[in-house]
């Protein structure tokens, strides 16, 4: 019974307590519904509207363009941003493991070889001299813990000579956790590298989207384009239509100089698209890697702006919170600093360290590996701390801010993430509107050229009204094409925030 009862009283010794706070992961706060502000009977039916189903890992894919999926789905491997990221997780978890070794003993061995001399009038010297115990034979063949006897019995006079010192053996030691000090060191650097995981998903989120954005603007700059284009060459008919009129004298050098004028208005509006076409591009070869033109011949091929689909899923907001890889970053991070708590109190309590070494030591190279030349150590260590100056105490004073810290971060994030969604539906929706009204304002304006065009062949107005007519389609045309661009990436930055992307992009 006594010996059942010593096991169980080590066991209990080397499994210890852990002290400290544990961690209880938090549940976030969030809205009943995210659709009160952002839907109402009154949205006309063809709005894009959100649906309270899954969303889709892939959700590029609502947008249908074969081009963009291709790009997306080269992000994970050749963006230089979620490499950096994925290296830094590396060096978390290789770090976790430093961290996971200080659970286990650690052993070393060693072997050496050294020639000494000892000083003749050093403490060596006078401790021999006389009637010293230690000058007599300790069976290591004269000598005299591995000095010769002929130094150890000699006085102040005595020659010592150099000699030769041969040692091999290993030493351990292994600190007993008994208050979960090391244990919950463990537990933060596992959590240190669960946020850095997260951290390399939302990097990747970020690049999708930022990648997605970049590709609608340019297919929105390429629209512009065309624009552009198609009014230039109604402005080049119209200097045309009014020279000949002149000609005949039915318009006026003023007529001409307004016609010539908007056409060359017209021309200069196309090198700033030009040049946001191309920087776009180098854009988005910069997020996959990529030389500055590397994409030129893949993406300078004109392409409409990829439309929204007419239903979109965002899911529900309870999903958010496991959704969003910065929330999870934050939760991590809170048990992080939760864990640091334990691990500032244990310092508070004493450290017991098992240590032993075992060694062959000879000054003669033959005698070495003999039961003589043995020499060994065994036995525990007990550090107390006594007096540190405050140190511990302001340590754990700085770990329990630092836990208040994160728990208000995570808070925060939370918070913003909600505001986030609620803020990308909200322009997602008047977005739409807006477009649609300009959609009606390019068709009367369309209206209105054709009205003042054959009002000016009729002789019935100057060209004042057809220039202006023409001002008008341009300026509405181009309005409708930023803001169809605007609800596309609206949808992108929805899904940005809905934390979407990065599940099959990293994982799959």
């Amino acid at each position: 019974m006594r010996i059942k009862a010593g096991l169980a009283l080590l066991a209990l010794l080397l499994a210890g307590c852990t002290v400290g706070p544990n961690f209880e992961a938090p549940n976030p706060w969030s809205p009943l519904s995210w659709f009160r502000r952002t839907t109402s009977a009154a949205n006309p039916s063809r709005l894009s509207m959100p649906v309270a189903e899954p969303v889709d890992p892939e959700w590029w894919s609502v947008l249908h363009d074969p081009v963009l999926t291709g790009l997306m789905r080269r992000v994970a491997a050749s963006n230089l941003d979620v490499r950096v990221a994925s290296l830094r997780l590396a060096e978390a978890r290789a770090q976790a493991g430093v961290t996971a070794a200080g659970l286990y003993p650690s052993a070393n061995g060693n072997a050496s070889y050294t020639r000494e001399k000892i000083s003749e009038v050093g403490a060596v010297s006078a401790l021999s001299s006389g009637s010293n115990p230690a000058t007599q034979s300790n069976g290591l063949g004269g000598r005299e813990g591995g000095i010769p006897t002929s130094v150890a019995s000699g006085g102040s006079n005595s020659k010592v000579p150099p000699f030769d010192l041969f040692q091999t053996g290993f030493d351990a030691s292994w600190e007993l956790d008994l208050w979960g000090r090391v244990r919950r060191q463990v537990e933060s650097a596992n959590a240190t590298a669960q946020a850095s995981q997260e951290a390399q998903y939302q990097t990747l989120i970020t690049s999708l989207a930022e990648l997605a954005r970049d590709y609608v603007q340019l297919r929105g700059y390429q629209e512009s384009e065309r624009i552009v284009r198609s009014n230039l060459a109604t402005a080049q008919d119209s200097v045309r239509l009014t020279r000949d009129r002149f000609q005949g004298g039915l318009a006026t050098d003023l007529d001409v100089a307004n016609a010539q004028a908007q056409a060359e208005a017209t021309a200069a509006a196309l090198p700033p698209l030009e040049q946001q076409e191309q920087q776009t591009i180098n854009a988005i070869s910069l997020l996959l890697g990529e030389a500055p033109g590397a994409l030129a011949a893949e993406l300078n091929a004109r392409k409409p702006v990829p439309p929204v689909p007419p239903r979109v899923p965002i899911g529900l907001p309870s999903e958010l919170a496991r959704r969003r890889p910065d929330i999870r970053q934050a939760e991590a991070q809170l048990h992080s600093a939760t864990a640091d708590i334990g691990a500032a109190q244990a310092d508070f309590y004493p450290r017991v360290t098992l240590s032993g070494s075992w060694a062959l030591q000879s000054t003669q190279l033959g005698s070495l590996f003999t039961a003589a030349a043995q020499t060994y150590s065994l036995g525990p260590s007990l550090t107390v701390p006594i007096f540190e100056g405050g140190r511990l105490r302001r340590t754990l004073q700085l770990r329990q801010a630092q836990q208040q810290e994160a728990a208000v971060n995570y808070q925060k994030t939370v918070l913003q993430a909600f505001h986030d969604v609620d803020n990308a539906l909200i322009a997602y929706r008047t977005d739409q509107l807006r477009r649609d009204r300009l959609a009606a304002q390019v068709t009367q304006s369309r209206r209105a050229l054709g009205f003042a065009t054959d009002r000016f062949k009729q002789g019935v107005s100057d060209y004042l009204e057809v220039l202006t007519a023409q001002r008008t389609v341009l300026q509405a045309e181009q309005a409708l094409a930023d803001a169809t661009t605007a609800v596309s990436t609206d949808l992108v930055a929805l899904y940005k925030a809905l934390g979407g992307g990065w599940q099959t992009t990293a994982r799959g």
